[in-house]
């Protein structure tokens, strides 16, 4: 679910992350482009697999604010899509608390050999931070994919341990159309000098739509965990980001490796 969507809502997620739960982070600049690359391989079986890439470009036009845009192309087995994406989001403060909206849509379309389908895939949704620890996140996505629609509405709590900690758990239920989705995530990144980790794990039951799969199927029970490592480049002025997902969905087993690359153009006007 994570890994499926384009590499540079991932990275916006993210830094929503480090602005909201995270109380002593460094401020972002007031100005500062990044262009991101991601590519994808997975295994399926009785299938050759899938695999894809991505190219974005995200830029904070302040401190609190951030868009982005990116083109991705994805296959899996005989379905192949190809979209645009539009990204952003807004960071405002409310006496101790802080407020983050935003939104992203994935608009495109493909094919799964004889048949064309269109896709489309559009989220919105509000993070607050309280006690400079505690996010509570809603946010709602809703899915047109070939002949799977629906709303998937989501709510989410991550908590700062401390600097180097932050926690995460979200509960997904879909609320109208065919997704057939109610789907429990836990996450822990774990943030140092030299390099950041993250881990998770998901279960429920999930349309493969959601998963980024073309499969033409009800909702299925899903197990899933992944493991990720981001290595900071000074030298290379980005950062590396190696992600391994493991899901099982009714027995078919699928393994995913999602590799981004973060590259900083640089930064114009002093840090708030």
């Amino acid at each position: 679910m994570r890994f499926a969507r384009l590499a540079i809502a991932a990275a916006l997620v993210g830094w929503l992350a480090s602005r909201t739960a995270v109380a002593d982070s460094t401020p972002a600049p007031v100005s500062d482009d990044r262009i991101v690359l991601s590519v994808n391989g997975s295994t399926l079986p009785g299938t050759n697999g899938g695999g894809g890439g991505s190219v974005g470009w995200l830029h904070n036009f302040d401190a609190d604010t951030l868009a982005g845009v990116a083109v991705e192309h994805q296959w899996m087995s005989v379905a192949h899509w190809t979209f645009g994406s539009v990204n952003g989001s807004l960071t405002r403060e409310l006496g101790d608390a802080r407020y983050s909206f935003y939104g992203e849509a994935h608009e495109g379309a493909g094919d799964d050999g004889p048949r064309a389908f269109k896709y489309s895939v559009v989220a919105a949704g509000i993070i607050g931070t309280y006690f400079h620890r505690l996010s509570a996140q809603l946010e709602d996505r809703q899915f047109d994919v070939e002949t799977t629609h629906g709303n998937l509405p989501m709510l989410g709590l991550m908590y700062s341990v401390n600097s180097h900690i932050l926690t995460a758990v979200s509960y997904a239920h879909s609320v109208s159309g065919n997704l057939g989705t109610h789907l429990t995530s836990a996450r822990i990144d774990a943030y140092s000098y030299k390099a950041n980790f993250l881990a998770g794990v998901a279960f429920g039951r999930v349309s493969p739509t959601v998963l980024g799969l073309r499969f033409e199927v009800p909702g299925k029970t899903l197990s899933e965990g992944y493991v990720g490592v981001t290595k900071p480049l000074p030298h290379g002025r980005g950062e590396l980001t190696l992600v391994v997902d493991y899901q099982d969905l009714a027995g078919i087993n699928r393994v995913a490796v999602t590799l981004n690359y973060i590259f900083h153009i640089g930064h114009h006007g002093k840090p708030t």
